[in-house]
């Protein structure tokens, strides 16, 4: 049976990218002819100071490059998921019913979220693109208001998981199994916010498909090998249509992933660690989306507290990119950080389960 878990999640994943691949002529056609992208490059950084380097950096990009990418990403796995649904429940005894791998204990809450936050992040993209919102600030809805629905959908996620499930506990590799109790609540919603605040890896062309596409295969395996073989096979339908849209998105990028596909895939990211009870191995796994939340974070108090900036631009791969390097170098030594940091995070879970 195991055998044909392992055929089903590579066929799966092989499907994924196909699809994507095929629609991708579509959608850039469509984003194109309806110029989806920003009108007016940002000039100010969130904390209302002047970006100079960053806009001359990036001023041709953002306005000439559509947003709206992040469609590829969910709409396919959505799609191949509610296809294989349909066809499992109008052929029940079929060969392809087992390939459906919607599951009410594995699958159906990353499916939710992956919907739920990509549409915010649809709403914030469109506001964008009409430039409606903070103009100086590149429009859309305010941080503060996008993290406070991001809030709220873990929230819901971490009831769902503390009192639908009863789950109260983390798991402390080599160390066992420690309960928390209700602080449960509180450390799904700041796991989902803090993966939430890695949109900012959608700033190279290239960067941010080929790290999550790392992530999710990576968490793919460690599903697989947890015996959550639904679970496995949804993270390698997100892999696949990642590599898809990765594609067209390396240098030069076709369009970017931006919020509804940022938003989309860290919050279900979010999900994928607590059904994975992998907490304390998922900075591992995602450490190059967390260097990033974290050079933003040490920028912004470094200006507040000292009033002078540790990196030339924040997050950090601007800072390199700031000092002369050309973008295809930081976005492809990252890729490589980030698989590697990802495989030592695999062989720490299957280390600890050994012991």
């Amino acid at each position: 049976m195991i055998d044909f878990y392992v055929i089903r999640l590579g066929v799966l994943a092989a499907v994924a990218f196909f699809v994507a691949f095929l629609i991708s002529p579509l959608l850039t056609h469509f984003l194109y002819t309806y110029r989806c992208w920003k009108k007016t490059a940002r000039t100010v950084a969130p904390d209302g100071s002047a970006t100079p380097l960053f806009h001359a950096l990036h001023k041709d990009r953002e306005v000439k490059t559509p947003r709206l990418g992040g469609l590829l990403i969910w709409g396919t796995v959505l799609l191949i998921a509610f296809i294989l649904w349909v066809l499992a429940a109008i052929f029940p005894d079929s060969f392809l019913a087992g390939f459906n791998f919607v599951n009410r204990s594995q699958t159906w809450i990353p499916l939710f979220t992956l919907a739920a936050a990509a549409l915010l992040g649809l709403v914030d993209d469109i506001l964008v693109i009409r430039g409606v919102g903070e103009q100086h600030k590149g429009a859309g809805i305010r941080f503060r208001h996008r993290a406070l629905l991001v809030a709220l959908i873990g929230l819901l996620g971490a009831s769902w998981f503390y009192y639908k499930l009863g789950w109260d506990a983390v798991h402390v590799p080599f160390v066992g199994d420690w309960v928390i109790g209700l602080w449960y609540i509180p450390l799904f919603i700041v796991v989902m916010l803090v993966t939430f605040s890695g949109s900012v890896i959608d700033g190279i062309d290239g960067l941010s498909g080929g790290v999550f596409a790392t992530i999710f295969a990576a968490y793919g395996a460690i599903a697989f090998a947890r015996g959550q073989y639904d679970l496995a096979t949804f993270c390698a339908v997100v892999a696949g249509a990642t590599l898809a849209f990765l594609w067209y998105n390396i240098p030069p990028a076709r369009y970017y992933m931006s919020e509804t596909g940022i938003l989309g895939l860290t919050a279900t990211l979010a999900v994928l660690v607590f059904l994975t009870d992998t907490v304390f191995i998922f900075p591992l796994i995602a450490f190059i989306l967390l260097v990033e939340i974290a050079s933003n974070v040490i920028q912004l108090v470094s200006k507040r507290l000292f009033g002078r900036k540790v990196f030339l631009i924040a997050p950090i791969h601007h800072h390199y990119e700031a000092k002369g390097w050309p973008a295809y170098k930081v976005t492809m030594r990252f890729w490589l950080i980030s698989s590697v940091t990802a495989l030592v995070g695999l062989i720490v879970f299957l280390l600890d389960r050994t012991f």
